[in-house]
């Protein structure tokens, strides 16, 4: 394998070669801005898999662009006016890999759709968008995200997305969203501006707004949006009036390893004994998350 590494200075752009043929790709466009692709190219002697780990991509970035200030907060505004259009409601964050025939992906679609089973006797509660009566938002990505959002749909509420070009586990990249309407969901190119919209699409200012974070399982993209959140809420700095509802999903033990190292964090005292768990209400099930945040909001069944 060989490849280029490219840095722009300036008007000059210089290419630092390693192991002989060089596998980067500068573009200038017609309006005169350099524009960097990275081709990875692999040995065709190596196997199918081993080239699949390499991830023979090619990535097309605009430099200006990617480090202009102004660029950024345009999209971060993008974000904020998707938000007052649709509402405010509850955040989904999961897996994009965990698809259809993952048995988390079902449950997913039954927490955004309906309880599995009654939570209270007699009378079953609804799912959280008829509970709270609120948009549902994900970030309009495949697996547990795309459960979610067809679970709001079916209970007639509205939805809204961030949604980034290409997720984890994906090979090929789309700006569209495969059936939700354009004006539902905004195409981040920064993860700034996504995660700025993720926050922002729970908060609470009013006392009649009902917002929650829900974290579905998932990998390194769901545990950095919920750490960062998990943060925004520790130091009071999620820009929200009133608290915000925070529920970890941990379906089948799921994050059975992540609570014990946070409880290993209060043995080494780089968190206070309880402070996380104030923080967070870790549910097993649907009916538990409903439940609770029926509680939370001082709901009942027939709201």
């Amino acid at each position: 394998m060989s490849f280029s590494t490219v840095s722009n200075l300036g008007s000059r752009v210089d290419v630092t070669r390693f192991r002989g043929k060089s596998a980067a790709e500068v573009v200038q466009s017609s309006s005169g801005k350099w524009r960097f692709g990275v081709n990875l190219n692999c040995r065709e002697s190596l196997p199918c898999r081993r080239r699949k780990n390499l991830m023979c991509q090619s990535e097309l970035v605009d430099f200006e662009e990617r480090t202009s200030p102004h660029e950024i907060r345009k999209e971060v505004e993008r974000c904020y006016d998707l938000i007052n259009r649709l509402g405010r409601g509850t955040v989904y964050l999961g897996s994009s890999r965990m698809g259809p025939d993952h048995p988390h992906y079902s449950k997913a679609f039954e927490l955004g759709r309906e309880a599995s089973r009654s939570v209270l006797p007699i009378v079953s509660i609804f799912n959280i968008a008829k509970l709270l009566d609120c948009t549902s938002w994900t970030g309009a990505g495949p697996g547990l995200m795309d459960a979610a959002t067809k679970g709001a749909l079916q209970a007639g509420k509205p939805v809204g997305g961030f949604k980034i070009g290409k997720e984890a586990g994906e090979w090929t990249a789309s700006n569209f969203h495969s059936y939700l309407p354009t004006e539902t969901y905004l195409t981040c190119r920064f993860f700034s501006a996504r995660k700025h919209g993720l926050v922002d699409a729970a908060v609470r200012n009013e006392a009649t707004d009902r917002t929650a974070v829900v974290a579905l399982p998932g990998g390194i993209g769901t545990l950095d949006e919920m750490f960062e959140i998990l943060a925004l809420i520790q130091l009071q700095r999620i820009g929200s009036e009133l608290p915000v509802p925070f529920i970890v999903m941990n379906y089948d033990s799921f994050y059975k390893n992540l609570l014990e190292f946070l409880d290993d964090c209060e043995y080494w005292g780089t968190v206070s004994r309880g402070e996380v768990a104030s923080l967070w209400k870790v549910c097993e099930n649907n009916s538990e998350a409903l439940a609770y945040l029926a509680g939370f909001y001082h709901l009942s069944p027939l709201d």
